[in-house]
């Protein structure tokens, strides 16, 4: 793995979490003293040994605000950045917005985060305690308020879709808060039962939305966040004007981005690698995985049709020197016919509908490569 002096994405991986809520199947265990501090050690190593220059920093979990801003500083004071580098922390809103919180957001700002991302879920309290959140609300809104005191006002708030219980009223009270709240992008993820999770041991049980149902709420959001001020850009992300996630558009687009921690992903340097899921292996320094070559025709177009600017003729044509396949653009005029997608002289994109069934349009358009 070679260095380059080409800014890229950094993905840092903090897999430390007080609890696992009910739906969450990415790798976390609870922080302890002695083995958070070697973790952040082995960060530091880790980013020196790379020795790389970073546009966007992403702090992801777990739960990353559980390592203090004493600690947050640490990694950063270690990571070569650019003037304009997006920097990106995932927060706890009940550890941030609790009022006995001691995490400090001033620290936080001036070692370099300028971007907030807040696990709201829901604002109907009843909703984020089946979802097994802590807190309520009002510690979403007092961490909101931290942060933009100390001057973090790229706030993003996750909702989560298709919950437990959830109704078109109850969704709209969350998208309320969060135009109210001053936030300039929103996250609205429908809940996948994934294996291993109590979600998963308990899915018989559980009182969920049907297929359709569904559909309609995430329908029913993209309409009203867009009336609320925050344009579709992929399939679940909406933003404010230019506060697009950076760091995020850069997985999107099949830009090249180094993670570091375990159970970190990357793509970098033409190659995809990933870290064992495994915090002790990290710390002794155990090397990443090799998981092949990246960015081929497939997987660009694989994850250009998530974005709602979708598969643009002219850039393909740039990055693989020649055409789109004719036969991927006759089958992609055959789905416009069914309002899946749109295709024009520029691009192929999908629409509202085509981004509900993306798996299965977009798995039609590869079949034609493959």
């Amino acid at each position: 793995m070679t260095n380059s002096q080409k800014p890229i994405g950094l993905y840092l991986h903090i897999p430390f979490c007080k609890g696992k809520c009910p739906y969450c199947d990415f790798y976390s265990v609870a922080p302890q003293k002695g083995v958070t501090d070697s973790y952040v050690a082995a960060l530091c190593r880790k980013i020196d040994e790379e020795n790389r220059i970073y546009d966007t920093v992403y702090f992801g979990g777990g739960t990353p605000s559980l390592l203090g801003a004493d600690n947050v500083a640490l990694i950063l004071s270690h990571i070569r950045m650019t003037d304009n580098c997006e920097v990106t922390l995932e927060c706890n809103p009940s550890d941030t917005g609790a009022e006995n919180s001691v995490f400090d957001f001033e620290k936080a700002a001036k070692a370099g985060v300028n971007r907030i991302s807040l696990g709201l879920q829901s604002a109907v309290d009843s909703e984020r305690k089946t979802l097994g959140r802590r807190g309520g609300c009002d510690d979403v809104e007092r961490a909101i308020a931290r942060a933009k005191a100390a001057g973090i006002t790229n706030i993003s708030l996750d909702l989560m879709l298709g919950i437990p219980n959830q109704t078109k009223e109850s969704l709209l009270e969350s998208v309320e808060f969060c135009k109210k709240s001053g936030a300039a992008h929103v996250s609205a993820y429908i809940l996948k039962i994934e294996e291993g999770t109590f979600f998963y041991k308990k899915k018989d049980s559980l009182i969920l939305p049907d297929e359709d149902e569904t559909s309609e709420l995430y329908l029913e959001a993209v309409n009203a966040l867009e009336k609320a001020g925050f344009t579709q850009y992929e399939i679940s992300n909406f933003s404010k004007e230019n506060y697009e996630s950076r760091h995020n558009l850069k997985y999107w687009r099949c830009e090249e981005y180094l993670g570091i921690g375990a159970a970190a992903h990357s793509f970098a340097d033409g190659k995809r690698f990933y870290y064992e899921r495994s915090i002790a292996d990290f710390i002794e320094g155990k090397p990443p995985v090799d998981d092949g070559e990246g960015g081929d025709e497939e997987e660009y177009i694989m994850l250009t049709l998530r974005l709602k600017e979708g598969l643009n003729f002219a850039k393909f044509k740039s990055r693989f020197g020649k055409t789109i396949p004719h036969g991927i653009l006759e089958e992609a005029k055959a789905l416009q016919k069914h309002g899946l997608v749109i295709v024009d002289s520029e691009k192929i994109a999908l629409t509202k509908q085509g981004f509900l069934l993306s798996n299965a349009v977009i798995c039609r358009l590869l079949e034609i490569i493959g």
